[in-house]
């Protein structure tokens, strides 16, 4: 017996009991040791703003149809970013007593299939609580650094850090998201980082990453397109990411730019975007807007740059930044019996977090 996080409507959060079926011929069961908590995409279920709750995905169309809700109350096994211990092993696959990251929800423990569940073994030197980013939500920022590439270099893209090296690079959100990529930015040789937010203890996060920092508010398009110069009528970011789901925080992207430039967009935005004003300098600066959505790679990169390879430059990254990342991004690890209280504060603005971790304390078995 399990227990898994549940929402059971807008801001009634549980802990609920689920069993666990045993494991087969083949298969493997974790105990959950960190789970993290995504507080953009699972707080859209508390607050009842994710579209999946009044519309339905047709993935043959690539169109959200509304009519139908894809997902209903009671929300269960939100969460992308699990590290569990293997407790029970049927396959060689995975040894017992190994650390696995996976993306199966806020729950105690699972019974995993390896040929239908993706797991990564995390090394031994890596520390478990950033291993929560290995398995997926590493490869969403990875992903954004490989959409940069692929605008400059197509298929053509070696690196992960062909489209940022010896660039400057401005980041818009100083969330997990933003912050995740700055370091990718810098441990892949971009000229400079400078992460813009209006949070100024999130700034701090970031400037104690490495990264240069503005506030939103002051202008930082007219401050940035004054400090670096291209050329004549030229000046401005080489390349934006945007990795907040804020219609300002596009439209500032788009304005930090410099001509011909491109966002990568990484940001979900579930009230749409009407504050965005194509009239401006989208039009007249010729700018691109590029989605990097973790179901995709750019075209013609896939064979080449699968998950598998995200989640191994997640990996470099962590052992490269993994004590700064610890110290100053993961700001909360609670057990999971405060989960339910944790993401009511959240949702509700009255605990402010970066990266909330759910632990359980489980002995090391590993060696």
């Amino acid at each position: 017996m399990g227990e898994v996080l549940s929402i059971e409507a807008p801001g009634e959060i549980a802990l609920v009991e689920e069993m666990l079926a045993d494991v087969p011929e083949g298969g493997f069961r974790v105990a959950t040791t960190h789970s993290g908590i995504s507080a953009g995409t699972e707080l859209t279920y508390v607050k009842g703003s994710n579209p999946y709750l009044v519309s339905s995905w047709d993935p043959a169309l690539g169109l959200f149809v509304t009519g139908t809700p894809s997902m209903a109350y009671p929300v269960r096994g939100i969460g992308y970013m699990q590290v569990g211990m293997v407790v029970e092993t049927r396959t060689r696959s995975v040894r017992e007593g190994a650390l696995v990251a996976m993306a199966y929800g806020h729950r105690t423990g699972y019974v995993a299939d390896p040929m239908a569940d993706r797991f990564v073994e995390l090394p031994g030197d890596l520390d478990p609580v950033l291993g929560i980013y290995v398995a997926h939500m590493g490869p969403i920022c990875a992903n954004g650094l490989l959409h940069a590439a692929a605008d400059l270099h197509g298929p053509a893209v070696r690196e992960l850090g062909d489209g940022v090296r010896g660039r400057r690079v401005v980041v818009v959100g100083a969330g997990v998201v933003g912050l995740l990529t700055a370091s990718f930015s810098l441990a892949h040789g971009a000229a400079e980082v400078v992460v813009v937010d209006e949070t100024p203890a999130r700034l701090r996060i970031a400037e104690s990453l490495g990264a240069g920092v503005l506030e939103f508010d002051d202008d930082p398009a007219v401050e940035l397109k004054r400090r670096w110069r291209h050329g004549p009528h030229d000046r401005g970011a080489d390349v934006v990411f945007q990795c907040r789901g804020q219609t300002r925080a596009l439209a500032l992207a788009l304005k930090a730019l410099r001509p011909q430039g491109t966002v990568v967009d990484l940001a979900f935005y579930t009230r749409g975007a009407d504050e965005v004003r194509l009239g401006e300098e989208f039009h007249h600066n010729g700018l691109t807007l590029r989605c990097a959505q973790i179901g995709r790679v750019p075209r013609g990169l896939a064979h080449v740059w699968d998950r598998e390879r995200l989640s191994h430059e997640t990996i470099a990254l962590l052992r490269l930044r993994g004590p700064l990342l610890r110290e100053h991004v993961v700001t909360d690890v609670v057990g999971f019996a405060e989960a339910p209280e944790l993401l009511a504060d959240l949702a509700a603005r009255r605990r402010h977090s970066v990266q909330a971790v759910l632990c359980d304390h489980v002995e090391d078995k590993r060696g």
